[in-house]
């Protein structure tokens, strides 16, 4: 029996504009190779207020835009035979010495995998932190793939994650969102500590994750769910693995192009034996995330009455059970925390930003906080065999709840791209939701189409941390930003 792995061709995305670099416009006489800079901007500079917002954010737009190479630190070291699987002593494929695909080490720079705005649109729109279409999925920790289905199942077996890029629009107000639910979780854990033998509900911001008591001296989790038993959020990966944006990026920078972050493996340890050490600094780590999570939120255009018919029918249907169409937060203060603490997210803070600030635009609730309107409850729930993994962990099925803003633009659906339609994902629900697929299904096909009309309206930002993007002579494209 043989098992032959045939790798996926990586997206090769032209550049927009040129960043901050020195380099000149593409539409320029002259070209010059970028190469990435570690540390540029000291984490010490960003915490003492030294560098302005605006120039956080553009150092964080060039760590996720400029190409990672081989003399910065890309890519893994001599195969690990021990661990050949995990970032640091992966093979290349074909002994290329740089790329692998199946496994990671599958683009040089963030945004060859986050860069489709919507759709909607033909040719679609390029822009900073969008989705990744079919071809830039990720292809995380296989040891087999049978493309010629030589176990005759009918299709080709995979062990591995297959994954489809989601867009980064809004994610500051969702980790503000993990945050609270979190330090709310932690509140009624240590209530129950106070209160031996007494079953304590797990209720944050609506949001039900079960109930925990103290018993016999320790915790029972037992009735904990759709969160880890240490009750941290984790809104982000599509199995909820990271609790903010800046342990997804500690984890992405690894796998995706084996560069070593320095809080990772430590200061000028080479960790994955390269050659090269201090790959990605603090800084360069704070300055991405302060990046990501003050571009801008998705947006709702007008309702048509088919659109507004649908909306009554997504409540009515069960749909905003677990896509609840709007959290609200208690502040609109997002902070930052080095080192991370992610029990205690008020610890180590060394940043913060307003949410309420033009990007990323999220409006106030009139209670001191902010509405996000991201239609998810940040849950882990059972969708079913169906498009259950096939990893062998005890979360091959769970999945935490999407988050529909945007939705309209942002095709294929689903954790891996397989449903290329708003109707195909929803019929493809199971598990906890299969009633729901099943009222929807047994609508005429008039009543879905207003249900579909209905998420329509939930759009992407226009021109997303465009005002990182200025204009350049003779760059025309820009307008297709718009």
């Amino acid at each position: 029996m043989s098992f032959i792995v045939v790798p996926v061709a990586r997206a090769l995305l032209g550049a927009v504009v040129s960043v901050s670099l020195g380099a000149p416009s593409l539409f320029g006489q002259q070209a010059q190779p970028l190469e990435f800079k570690s540390d540029t901007l000291k984490q010490g500079d960003i915490a003492s207020g030294q560098t302005s917002l605006l120039g956080i954010r553009k150092r964080g737009m060039e760590v996720f835009a400029t190409p990672f190479t081989k003399n910065v630190g890309y890519g893994d070291g001599p195969v690990n035979a021990a661990d050949p699987t995990s970032p640091g002593g992966r093979p290349t494929l074909q002994n290329n010495s740089k790329f692998l695909r199946v496994n990671g080490l599958d683009a040089q720079t963030c945004m060859e995998c986050h860069s489709i705005v919507s759709n909607l649109t033909v040719p679609f729109t390029f822009g900073l932190g969008g989705v990744g279409g079919s071809n830039a999925n990720a292809m995380a920790k296989p040891t087999t793939i049978d493309v010629a289905d030589t176990q005759h199942n009918g299709f080709a077996a995979f062990n591995g994650r297959f994954i489809n890029p989601p867009f980064l629009f809004g994610s500051g107000g969702v980790e503000l969102l993990a945050k609270e639910m979190t330090e709310d979780l932690q509140t009624l854990k240590a209530r129950a500590m106070r209160q031996p033998g007494v079953t304590v509900p797990l209720v944050t911001k609506g949001v039900n994750f079960g109930t925990i008591q103290f018993v016999g001296g320790s915790l029972d989790t037992s009735g904990v769910r759709g969160v880890d038993p240490d009750l941290v959020v984790r809104p982000f990966g599509r199995k909820g693995q990271f609790a903010n944006v800046r342990a997804f990026d500690v984890s992405a920078m690894q796998f995706h192009f084996g560069m070593q972050p320095v809080e990772a493996v430590g200061f000028g340890v080479d960790a994955d034996g390269d050659g090269v050490v201090n790959e990605i600094s603090e800084g360069d780590l704070s300055a991405l995330s302060i990046f990501l999570t003050t571009m801008d939120r998705p947006r709702r255009t007008t309702e048509s009455t088919a659109a507004t018919n649908g909306e009554g029918r997504f409540h009515s249907l069960g749909c905003a059970a677990c896509h609840m169409p709007a959290l609200e937060t208690r502040s609109p203060i997002l902070t930052y925390s080095f080192p991370e603490v992610e029990t205690d997210p008020t610890q180590n803070v060394y940043y913060s930003t307003d949410l309420r600030a033009a990007r990323p635009g999220f409006q106030a609730n009139g209670v001191g906080g902010i509405e996000v309107p991201l239609f998810s409850d940040l849950k882990r729930h059972d969708m079913g065999s169906g498009l259950a993994e096939s990893t062998g962990s005890d979360l091959d099925r769970y999945f935490i709840t999407a988050r529909l803003w945007g939705v309209a633009d942002t095709a294929p659906y689903l954790h891996d791209g397989r449903a290329h339609t708003l109707e195909e994902a929803i019929l493809l629900h199971g598990g906890e939701a299969q009633p729901v697929r099943d009222a929807f299904a047994a609508l005429t096909d008039s009543a879905q189409q207003e249900l579909v009309a209905f998420l329509m309206t939930l759009r992407t930002p226009v021109a997303p941390a465009g005002d990182l993007m200025p204009p350049q002579p003779g760059d025309r494209r820009l307008g297709q930003l718009r």
